[in-house]
């Protein structure tokens, strides 16, 4: 039911980009602007060895007609329908290319009924940029930088990771 939760979410999404003239897929989950793909991965939880695998191959699946190729995505969109694991969080923010790279967005508060998601992106993606736009304007959600709960970390910015 969750994970149902941020599939809609998305899909209503990858409709709004199609406005922008960003190619979408019916049955992945990948916007491409131009030469680039921007890979949304949707998950409850994922277990932090495949998390640094899966983040640092960068790989998508693009189905054309019948047949299937692999992409290398410019960016990557994790979309957590849990909160990530402290440890995911930790090596996202200790990798200079995660950060360039990848986008973290901790859906869990949606879940249990608040209207925020927390959100990790260092990263210069339009599309993610738009992600939070919509998620903001068309739902109604704040999407707030996300800070861990003993302050051993604190918000940050594209400009502070560059």
């Amino acid at each position: 039911m969750r994970t149902s939760k941020v599939w809609e979410i998305l899909r209503k999404f990858k409709e709004l980009c199609r406005f922008h003239g960003w190619r979408t897929s019916e049955n992945e989950d990948w916007i491409e602007t131009g030469s680039e793909f921007h890979n949304f991965l949707l998950t409850r939880d994922v277990h932090p060895s495949s998390f640094k695998t899966i983040a640092a191959n960068r790989k998508c699946i693009v189905r054309e007609g019948l047949s299937y190729r692999v992409v290398e995505a410019a960016y990557t969109a994790w979309l957590f329908s849990e909160a990530p694991h402290e440890n995911i969080v930790k090596m996202f923010l200790s990798n200079p290319e995660f950060l360039k790279r990848t986008a973290l967005y901790d859906l869990s508060p949606i879940m249990e009924g608040r209207n925020t998601c927390l959100k990790l992106n260092c990263t210069s993606s339009p599309v993610f940029r738009e992600f939070e736009k919509f998620l903001e304007k068309e739902l109604g959600i704040k999407v707030e930088p996300y800070t861990d709960l003993d302050g051993s970390f604190e918000s940050f910015t594209f400009a502070e990771v560059s």
